[in-house]
């Protein structure tokens, strides 16, 4: 009788409070890897809220500043005198057409935003979601008016930004969408300027 209690002591396997114990492990190392993407996101949002408010603060400089916004600006190479890649605007107000093309080097080359103002020549800037964005006049969901564009912003994202900002609704407000904040679809955000 004592070699089979001898026997089976040696065979004995993990004990209910040793399972518990790497179960609890597991849900917290699961619950800490979600939580980190969670803060991830909520920061490259906060990024893309901030970004919207430096390049409204930059044009409103720009148009301090020189008395157009940037991109139609219509004394652009003379107010950027010796500026390599510089282009007049036609000065009505709107951004439109081929202007949208020049704000940021406008803004890069009178110093309000960062960059080289070759760098953007080539492309619109993108943000943290992988879309990009660019300033141009247009008439959204029956407001007309210059506005800071963001292209294929997660659903979720584009309701933070608008609740955050504004009134929450995407079709009302000083910030729309191109879509209910509803389904997977990316959408288009639109913040006036």
């Amino acid at each position: 009788m004592n070699r089979f209690r001898k026997k089976m002591k040696d065979n004995s396997g993990f004990t209910l409070v040793e399972i518990a114990i790497v179960m609890v492990i597991i849900g917290l190392l699961i619950g800490g890897v979600l939580k980190g993407q969670e803060m991830i996101k909520n920061a490259k949002i906060k990024r893309v809220v901030k970004s919207s408010d430096e390049r409204r603060a930059a044009v409103f400089t720009y148009q301090d500043r020189f008395g157009y916004y940037p991109g139609d600006d219509p004394l652009a190479t003379t107010h950027l005198a010796g500026a390599a890649g510089v282009v007049n605007g036609n000065g009505n107000g709107q951004i439109a057409g081929a202007e949208d093309e020049d704000v940021f080097i406008h803004l890069a080359t009178a110093g309000l935003i960062s960059g080289s103002p070759t760098g953007y020549a080539s492309a619109f800037p993108s943000h943290p979601f992988g879309g990009r964005y660019y300033l141009l006049y247009q008439n959204r969901n029956g407001k007309a008016s210059n506005w800071i564009t963001y292209t294929l912003a997660p659903v979720d994202v584009a309701l933070a930004m608008d609740t955050s900002l504004d009134d929450g609704v995407y079709n009302t407000g000083s910030i729309r969408a191109s879509a209910a904040y509803t389904g997977t679809a990316p959408v288009t955000v639109y913040v006036d300027l």
